[in-house]
C-alpha cells in the first residue's frame, strides 16, 4: 500500500488560514470526487475539524500523489499553491499511519487526549464510505486506527483528566469571572461542543443557561436537559443582553456575531463585561469586537494557553501512548503484508494442487488402458472433490488469518509445509516422480 497524507494543523497554521482550507460537510462528497480525479490517486478520506484538515489517500506514485493533493487542496479553495504550501506538512508509508493511529488516539490534538477527535475522525471515514472515495487499503487502515484508539484509551491515563476544548473554555471563563454562579450562560449551536461546555459550567455552578441552534428542536432537547430556555435562532442577536457567557461553536461559513452587534449589546448592558468563547471554524464571531471596552474574545488557538497548565500528568502517559503506537504501526505492517500475500498463495497452492490431481488422475487411466469416459469423468469428478475437501481447512484458515492477530506469518508457514517456494525445477522433478 502506498500511503500517502497532506495537511495542516494548529502547529503548522493559525485559525484564519485553517478556516480558509477547511472541507465543509455539506461539500465532502465533491472534494473527495475531486481528490480521486487526481492522476495519482486510488483511495482517500478527509479529515476536517477546526484544528485540522488533512487528506489520507492510496496512490500510485508517492511523490506524484503529495504534489497532487497540495495542488488540490490550493485550487479547491481558491488560492495558489504558494498561499498553502507554506503549511502543509506531508508522511508517506508508514509515517503517514503513525499519523493517523497518533490523531485517532488524540496524541496530536491540541488538548492531548480529548476525546472529540476519535469520533471526527470516524466521521471522515464513514463520508469516504458514502462517497466511495475508500477501497480495500483504507478499509483496512482506519478501522485498525480506531482500534489503537481504544487501545491507548484502555491502556493509559492519556484521557483520564476532564481536560478538553469546552472543558479549557470554562477553565477560561472562570479566570475572566471569579464565579459563575450568578452569570447566565448563552450557548450558540447545540452540538457536542456546546453540550459538553454545558455540563462544566453547570458543575462549575453557573446560575442560567440560554440554549440556540438552527434547529430550535435541538435547542429545546438541550435546554430541557439542563433546565435551561431555548432561544429561537433568528432571535438570539435580542437575547445576547442578558448572557454574560456566550460560547459559540456552530458550523456557520461566515461570522454571525459582526462587531456592531457587540457595541449595542453591551451598552444595553451599561459596560457589564461580556466574555466570548468563538469555539468555531470558520469563526463565529468578529474578532474585532475584542477591541471594544468590557468584551473579551477568545477564538480556539487561545484556549491551548489554558489547558497547558493541566497537561503535565497526560505527558507522561502519552509517552506510554506513543509507545504503543509504534508497536501498532509495526503490527498493521506486518498484517498487512500477510494480508497482501494471502491471494497469491491460495492461488499457488491451488495450482499445485491441481498438477498433482491431474498427474495422479493420468496414472490411474494408464493402469486402466485409458478407460471410458464414464470412468475419467468419476475420476476427474472424486479427485476434484477430494482435492477441494482436503483444501478446504488451509483455504479457510488463510482468509480468515488476515483479520486475527499472529504471531507468526501463515502465509510463510502454509508455503513452507506444502513446498510453495521451490524452485520451477524442482516442482517438474517432483511432477515426473508422481507420473512415473
Amino acid at each position: 500500500m502506498k500511503l500517502v497524507l497532506v495537511g495542516l494543523n494548529h502547529k503548522t497554521a493559525p485559525v484564519e488560514v485553517r478556516e480558509k482550507f477547511a472541507f465543509p460537510e455539506s461539500g465532502m462528497g465533491l472534494a473527495l470526487a475531486g481528490v480521486l480525479e487526481r492522476d495519482s490517486v486510488k483511495e482517500c478520506a478527509i479529515v476536517s475539524t477546526c484544528n485540522r484538515v488533512e487528506i489520507y489517500a492510496v496512490v500510485d506514485d508517492e511523490r506524484k500523489g503529495v504534489e497532487e493533493i497540495k495542488q488540490f487542496f490550493a485550487e479547491y479553495h481558491g488560492a495558489s499553491l504558494e498561499d498553502v504550501d507554506g503549511y502543509l506538512y506531508s508522511y508517506r508509508g508508514s509515517e503517514a499511519i503513525r499519523h493517523l493511529f497518533r490523531v485517532a488516539s488524540s496524541l496530536d490534538s491540541m488538548v492531548l487526549g480529548e476525546p472529540q477527535i476519535l469520533g471526527q475522525v470516524k466521521d471522515a471515514y464513514e463520508y469516504s464510505l458514502k462517497f466511495r472515495s475508500s477501497g480495500p487499503n483504507l478499509k483496512k487502515l482506519f478501522p485498525r486506527a480506531f482500534q489503537v484508539a481504544k487501545r491507548v484509551r484502555t491502556e493509559t491515563k492519556v484521557a483520564s483528566s476532564a481536560v478538553s476544548v469546552s472543558y479549557a473554555a470554562v477553565e477560561l471563563a472562570k479566570k475572566i469571572f471569579s464565579t459563575l454562579e450568578d452569570k447566565t450562560v448563552m450557548l450558540i449551536g447545540a452540538g457536542e461542543m456546546s453540550e459538553l461546555a454545558a455540563r462544566h459550567l453547570l458543575n462549575a455552578g453557573a446560575g442560567k443557561i440560554l440554549v440556540t441552534n438552527r434547529t430550535f428542536e435541538r435547542a429545546v432537547k438541550l435546554a430541557n436537559e439542563f433546565e435551561g430556555t431555548p432561544i429561537r435562532f433568528e432571535e438570539f442577536i435580542s437575547h445576547l443582553k442578558y448572557a454574560d457567557i456566550v460560547i459559540s461553536s456552530t458550523g456557520a461559513p461566515r461570522v454571525i456575531i459582526e462587531r456592531g452587534d457587540v457595541e449595542r449589546v453591551i451598552q444595553e448592558r451599561r459596560n457589564r463585561p461580556m466574555f466570548f468563547i468563538d469555539m468555531a471554524v470558520p469563526r463565529d464571531i468578529d474578532p474585532y469586537a475584542n477591541e471594544i471596552d468590557n468584551v473579551y474574545v477568545y477564538d480556539i488557538d487561545d484556549l491551548q494557553s489554558v489547558v497547558e497548565e493541566n497537561i503535565g500528568e497526560r505527558q507522561k502517559e502519552a509517552r506510554k501512548a506513543e509507545e504503543i503506537v509504534l508497536e501498532e504501526v509495526e503490527k498493521f505492517q506486518k498484517y498487512y503484508r500477510e494480508v497482501s500475500e494471502i491471494g497469491p498463495v491460495i492461488a499457488r497452492l491451488r495450482g499445485t494442487f491441481e498438477e498433482i490431481r491431474q498427474a495422479e488422475v493420468q496414472k490411474a487411466l494408464s493402469h486402466l488402458k485409458g478407460g471410458d469416459e464414464k470412468v475419467v469423468k468419476v475420476l476427474e469428478g472424486l479427485s476434484r472433490a477430494l482435492m477441494n475437501k482436503f483444501l478446504h481447512a488451509p483455504t479457510t484458515a488463510l482468509k480468515r488469518g488476515g483479520d486475527d492477530e499472529h504471531e507468526y506469518s501463515l502465509s510463510e508457514a502454509v508455503k513452507k509445509i506444502f513446498n510453495l517456494e521451490e524452485g520451477e525445477e524442482e516442482r517438474e522433478k517432483e511432477k515426473n516422480r508422481v507420473e512415473r
